[in-house]
């Protein structure tokens, strides 16, 4: 069930930037807490107003059940299944707000999602590993993306996004998609990939995120991406610790750990805004 839209106060609202170690990098995401989810179409409007690439909303729930705080996101066009920063960003608000103090326990349309802050101000997310399996990018599509790959693979129903790995570093971060004629062929987008072209500077994997479909043509960091980027480049480097730089004009730095079915994504965020929603 969800409440009415009508207030008697002003929403607080914050903009985080998540996967970031310093204001104006990695990727902002809008944070709302409330009582209890409004109609979705005042949260679409928000998110739609906010402008970002998501803006979650997160309320608390009963105690004793499964799951600490209900999330939901929100991209300014659509609802999405799961979102790596966003959820980050709402640990970090929660955390930082003294909302909670230990793990928190989300419950998402993913599943319950565990987030837990650690003393050097870094927060661990706890998500389903996405399922890889070989798929195949048709000629119109490598003409969208602008580079030809050297293995794709589609990343199962929560993502639902493409893999495609790339030649190089320095292929991935040359590439201007045709977004438009990219949203043909991924239900969410593509991920771009490829290994580091020098490991010492402190990451193991470069990508790109595209997500034309839910109305981002590319992603700053992408959390969620990391869940199908942390498998494949840990079978391929025989290594379950990694670290992925997602290579956008914002970037930022993903720990990742593939523990069975599950990945953990570890990041740093900083709140940029702060403010009240009058409507």
């Amino acid at each position: 069930m969800t409440a009415t839209t009508s207030r008697t106060a002003p929403t607080r609202i914050r903009v985080v930037d998540a996967f970031a170690d310093r204001p104006f990098t990695g990727n902002p995401a809008g944070v709302v807490l409330l009582d209890a989810f409004p109609d979705d179409s005042w949260l679409q409007q928000v998110a739609a107003e906010v402008n970002h690439a998501e803006t979650a909303y997160a309320h608390r729930l009963p105690a004793g059940g499964a799951a600490d705080w209900a999330l939901r996101w929100f991209t300014p066009a659509t609802e999405v299944d799961l979102c790596g920063h966003a959820t980050l960003a709402t640990a970090h608000v929660l955390h930082t707000t003294g909302a909670v103090t230990g793990p928190v326990r989300f419950a998402t349309r993913a599943g319950v999602l565990l987030a837990t802050a650690h003393a050097d101000g870094t927060i661990t997310l706890d998500f389903p590993t996405a399922p890889l399996t070989p798929a195949t990018l048709p000629d119109q599509a490598v003409e969208a993306l602008g580079a030809e790959p050297l293995s794709v693979h589609d990343t199962g129903p929560h993502l639902g996004d493409l893999l495609v790995e790339l030649a190089d570093e320095k292929t991935v971060r040359a590439l201007r998609p045709d977004h438009r004629a990219l949203a043909r062929y991924s239900r969410r987008g593509v991920i771009a990939t490829a290994l580091a072209a020098d490991p010492s500077r402190g990451y193991d994997f470069v990508s790109r995120g595209f997500f034309p479909n839910v109305g981002i043509d590319e992603d700053p960091v992408t959390g969620s991406a990391h869940t199908a980027l942390a498998p494949f480049w840990s079978a391929r480097l025989g290594r379950s610790d990694l670290r992925g730089l997602q290579a956008s004009a914002r970037s930022g730095l993903v720990g990742t750990a593939v523990r069975g079915d599950r990945t953990l994504l570890t990041g740093t965020a900083v709140t940029v805004i702060e403010g009240d929603l009058l409507a």
